[in-house]
């Protein structure tokens, strides 16, 4: 068989070739910091929502299946639970299981997934990034705040507000430009109406535009990236996201009987390298912020042999 015709080298090829041009652009200076923060913007507030509302506008509620989500952050969950618990209960010990727990799948997994799995496995990535933000991120907010009120009472200082910031962690999750268009176009499918070609087209070309400009500006991200101090701790974090949590996910979806093509994309998307949301948290927090970057470079670099292993290893298991 010809490895180059392969679907999983048909896919990934060009995702991690865009990442590079991105990388190579960012060495070299031809995206600047000012640059990269307002293309950011333009990516978020413009071309996603475009695409996640195309997407969903045409998928009627009582054909998707919510199993996956269920098994999806079960599995999530524990594998968080667990990382926290391993390294003890502290603000570093949270953003580091987050680190290790929270998937890619906007910037990288979506036209990874659509590349691989078309619009049906699409579908299934967008219910699970629907929720994605609002569950981990709120988990991960109330978590922190526990840590941090844990930590300012041995302290002797006040602790923080614990129920203003998950309202205000929830609130952020929701009215945001991911779930935001799910929602909207989730709820427009549900009147039976499509769309006028002329509203139709505009939102495709602006979607078509998401995929090159987000990887693109990954790489750029990755080249910005310092490494040195880092390698060994940012190794196992990534490994924990990239290797680890996948492996559990695809037992949790067996274990909720979910097969086929579902299952091969909630694998692939435990599999992404880590989301650069984590990094707020480390922000927030002033914790491992170095550490926190350095795993989210070296979990995208892994992701070329790691997601090539997990989507050959699905594959083959499908067929």
């Amino acid at each position: 068989m010809n490895f180059a015709s392969h679907p999983v080298f048909q896919s990934l090829v060009p995702v991690f070739l865009m990442i590079g041009a991105g990388y190579a652009a960012g060495r070299r200076g031809w995206i600047r910091g000012d640059a990269v923060k307002d293309l950011s913007n333009l990516v978020f507030l413009l071309l996603i929502p475009a695409l996640l509302f195309r997407t969903m506008s045409t998928v009627r509620v009582d054909q998707l299946d919510l199993r996956p989500i269920a098994a999806y952050f079960s599995a999530a969950g524990l594998w968080l639970a667990a990382s926290i618990a391993w390294r003890g209960f502290n603000c570093r010990s949270v953003v580091l299981a987050l680190a290790g727990t929270f998937s890619n799948m906007v910037m990288i997994g979506i036209t990874l997934v659509g590349l691989a799995y078309g619009q049906a496995g699409l579908v299934t990535l967008l219910t699970l990034v629907s929720v994605h933000a609002l569950i981990l991120l709120t988990t991960g907010a109330i978590v922190l705040e526990l840590a941090a009120a844990r930590e300012a009472s041995r302290a002797g200082q006040a602790p923080p507000h614990l129920a203003a910031t998950a309202w205000s962690a929830i609130k952020g999750s929701i009215v945001h430009p991911i779930p935001l268009p799910i929602l909207c176009g989730l709820l427009f499918a549900q009147t039976g109406w499509a769309l006028p070609a002329v509203v139709d087209k505009p939102l495709q070309l602006l979607g078509n535009a998401f995929g090159p400009l987000s990887l693109v500006l990954v790489g750029v991200s990755l080249a910005r990236t310092p490494l040195a101090g880092h390698w060994g701790p940012a190794l196992r974090v990534a490994v924990s996201k990239n290797l680890l949590l996948p492996l559990l996910v695809g037992v949790s979806a067996w274990l909720w009987g979910i097969g086929g093509l579902a299952l091969t994309v909630m694998v692939v998307a435990a599999a992404l390298p880590t989301g650069a949301n984590v990094f707020l948290f480390a922000q927030r927090y002033k914790v491992v912020q170095d550490l926190t970057t350095a795993a989210m470079g070296v979990s995208t670099v892994l992701a070329l042999l790691s997601l090539s292993l997990v989507m050959l290893v699905m594959d083959a298991w499908a067929g």
